[in-house]
Order: C-alpha cells, then sequence, then structure tokens
C-alpha cells in the first residue's frame, strides 16, 4: 500500500452551513468520480472525492468529518490516490443529477464534460437553500435546475420529481447521479423507464481504498466499491441487491 503524500491546506472555503472545500498545496491527475483517502495523524482515514484537482469538499457529519472542519489553513493531511471507477462521457447530452454532498464528484464531472463541449443540464437538491452547493460552477457549464425539500429555493420537491418533469420533455444520452442513495435507486428506476443508461456513484464504509480489506464489498455479487466502483454503469447495479436498501457499517452490521 502506498504511503500518504504530505500535503498543506492553502484555502479553506466555507460552502454552506454544514459543507467546507479544503483546498491543498498539490495538484492531483484524477478522473471526475474518483475519491481519495485522507489522512488525519492520530484520528483517522478516510474516502473523499474529489471536487477540484486540488481539492475535497466535506460534509460534517461524524468524528472524522467535525475534525477536517477543525483544520485551519497551514495544517497537514495525509492524501492517498486517486483510486476508483469514474464518471465517463457518453454522447452529446448528459443529465446530471445531485443530492447534497453528491453534487460534489458531479461538479467535477460537469466542468470536465462541459470542456469537451458536451451539452450538460444538471439537477441539484438539498433540504434548503441555504445547503445548495457550488451553484456559480453548476450554471457555469450549462443549463441549471435547483430543488428544495422545504421550497426555499427554486423547485419545492425532490431532483426525481423534477428530473420526471424534464424527461417528459428532452432527450438525453446519458444521466450520472451522486447523492442520497434512495434518490440514487430512484434516477435509476426513472432512467431505466427512458432506456438511458446511468452512472451512479456509490459510497460505502472504506478501509483500504484499493481491494485488499473487502470492507465495502456489496451483496450479493462481492464487488468493491472502491475497485469496482465507486462509479456503477447500471448494468452493474442490477446485481448489487443491497443498493438503496442497506448498507453495513464498520462491524459489517447491516444499516437500512
Amino acid at each position: 500500500m502506498e504511503k500518504p503524500i504530505i500535503c498543506k491546506i492553502k484555502e479553506i472555503i466555507t460552502e454552506s452551513p454544514s459543507v467546507k472545500t479544503f483546498i491543498i498545496d498539490r495538484d492531483f491527475d484524477f478522473k471526475p468520480g474518483q475519491f481519495a483517502m485522507l489522512w488525519i495523524p492520530e484520528v483517522d482515514e478516510k474516502p473523499f472525492g474529489f471536487s477540484t484537482k486540488t481539492g475535497f469538499s466535506i460534509a460534517k457529519v461524524g468524528n472524522f468529518t467535525a475534525k477536517m472542519h477543525e483544520l485551519q489553513e497551514g495544517d497537514l493531511i495525509g492524501v492517498r490516490g486517486p483510486y476508483g471507477t469514474y464518471f465517463e462521457p457518453l454522447g452529446d447530452r448528459i443529465l446530471a443529477v445531485a443530492g447534497g454532498i453528491g453534487g460534489a464528484p458531479i461538479i467535477a464531472a460537469v466542468e470536465e464534460f462541459a470542456k469537451q463541449g458536451i451539452e450538460i443540464k444538471t439537477i441539484i437538491g438539498a433540504r434548503t437553500k441555504e445547503e445548495l452547493l457550488f451553484l456559480d460552477r453548476f450554471e457555469n457549464c450549462g443549463e441549471l435546475e435547483i430543488c428544495t425539500d422545504d421550497g426555499s429555493y427554486g423547485f419545492h420537491g425532490f431532483t426525481t420529481q423534477k428530473m420526471s418533469e424534464i424527461l417528459k420533455e428532452e432527450k438525453f444520452d446519458l444521466i450520472i447521479t451522486c447523492g442520497p442513495e434512495i434518490m440514487m435507486k430512484k434516477v435509476v428506476e426513472i432512467a431505466n423507464e427512458y432506456n438511458i443508461p446511468v452512472q451512479v456513484s456509490m459510497e460505502r464504509y472504506m478501509k483500504c481504498g484499493i481491494g485488499i480489506c473487502g470492507q465495502c464489498c456489496v451483496d450479493d455479487e462481492g464487488f468493491c466499491v472502491c475497485k469496482d466502483g465507486p462509479v456503477f454503469w447500471g448494468d452493474k447495479l442490477k446485481f448489487i441487491t443491497e443498493f438503496g436498501k442497506y448498507k453495513r457499517d464498520a462491524s459489517g452490521s447491516i444499516i437500512k
């Protein structure tokens, strides 16, 4: 296993009340959708997707992420990666669907595809206006539809509801998505109704990040999310029986 590269935090950007972007002093040659293992000495090591070549956008949801949010500019972290599969463009028109912190790998993909001249439409969602992420960056890449659960901004409802409305009127060659798994499962179901290929970025508990420990294996095929994913095409998802139903914690216990 490779050793972490020690990097200095150059800048910290507050994106929302719960999300900060950490810009480090090193460029990583990643492909959108790939992740790295971030290490805080004497704390832990966890996987996070790239949101830029030099940055990771991290939501404060647990002990490790709380420690990340306590770090200051000039502090050091270890970085291993990039690892895993990535979003691959297909056709001339792509629909991206992002929920919450799932916007981090999606914005990286949208920006890369836009550079290639692909027409992009993005649907982003959050619980409330204050939690919406990367609005300016998404708007610079193409059409943007905004959804909030509480109706405080944009469409009052879920991203999947807006997606269904759009697909009644417009055609796309590919759908990419990242966000809460229950949302992504619905995205896949709708994509299948319209016979549109779909790519999904899954999240599972990881330890090694390179397919050795087996911690992130999924039922029933035993795919390692760190190596066979985190981005899966829809035709593989049909073999992952736990998708949208449950995941496992550090002990292997099922969490629905």
